[in-house]
């Protein structure tokens, strides 16, 4: 009797350290899952393309799990005014437009009637084979779906040392696509996730509400709206046990190693 007595001290003694672990440490860590697609296409070469067949089933993943589906403008005005999400709330976001966001992701998007932001390189849309044109986009914006700035011609940020090239980089996008869409994009993409804080500084000073990296930057929390994490879905995700469950939780971010900003 006093070896059991022992044993059901140890295991509450456990529960209430597990307990204060997950809303003391855990709870206060959680963040809104930003997920990063780019293209949808059956080809399984890149790590980055994931097919349609895998893509509807994740969305219907998240209408069946009766995820909250937000935009991320809805996100970054929650995250400014410090309000409370849903806690099983989601942000849906693509980078550079290729043509397959339209033929491919968008009715599936439409399907599940599901809000999501696409980062344009705004300077390939209609002018390279491949990418969305400006009709593709128009249409979909009448639709539902986001458009924000990828940059104009996908350069790695950091890397810019002309303040003038940096500039029209950051900048330039918001006038190409307002010129073509007639509303100028909200959000800005660093390219591979890539920015230092002259990069940061200039997207501000140009007018953007928020700006999505990868796992780079030290904000794990995406406090700052200018260095949001973004977790990569890949077409695995669906294969292995929780591993998308996972990537939904709101933890993911803090067991991912992080990256530099530059």
């Amino acid at each position: 009797m006093r070896a059991l007595r022992r044993v059901i001290a140890f295991l509450l003694v456990v529960v209430l350290l597990l307990t204060g672990f997950y809303f003391f440490y855990m709870k206060p860590r959680k963040v809104i899952p930003i997920l990063m697609y780019h293209s949808i296409s059956d080809d399984r070469g890149s790590s980055l393309n994931v097919t349609a067949e895998n893509f509807d089933r994740q969305m219907r993943f998240l209408v069946m799990g009766e995820y909250s589906v937000i935009s991320l403008d809805d996100l970054v005005r929650g995250i400014r005014q410090e309000r409370k999400f849903h806690p099983k709330t989601v942000v849906i976001t693509f980078d550079d437009g290729f043509e397959d966001n339209y033929l491919k992701a968008f009715p599936v998007l439409a399907k599940y009637k599901l809000p999501a932001t696409i980062f344009l390189v705004a300077g390939y849309i209609s002018e390279r084979e491949g990418y969305l044109d400006w009709d593709q986009v128009k249409l979909m914006m009448d639709n539902g779906i986001d458009f924000g700035a990828h940059t104009v011609n996908n350069v790695y940020l950091p890397s810019v040392e002309d303040t003038r090239t940096l500039w029209w980089e950051v900048h330039g996008p918001r006038n190409i696509i307002e010129n073509n869409t007639g509303k100028a994009p909200g959000y800005f993409c660093y390219p591979t996730g890539g920015f230092n804080t002259k990069v940061k500084n200039a997207v501000k000073r140009a007018g953007y509400e928020g700006a999505c990296t990868t796992n780079r930057g030290f904000d794990r929390l995406n406090r700052d709206v200018y260095e949001l994490n973004r977790i990569k879905v890949t077409n695995s995700d669906m294969t292995k046990p929780f591993h998308f469950r996972a990537k939904l939780s709101g933890y993911y971010n803090l067991f991912r190693s992080p990256k530099k900003g530059d």
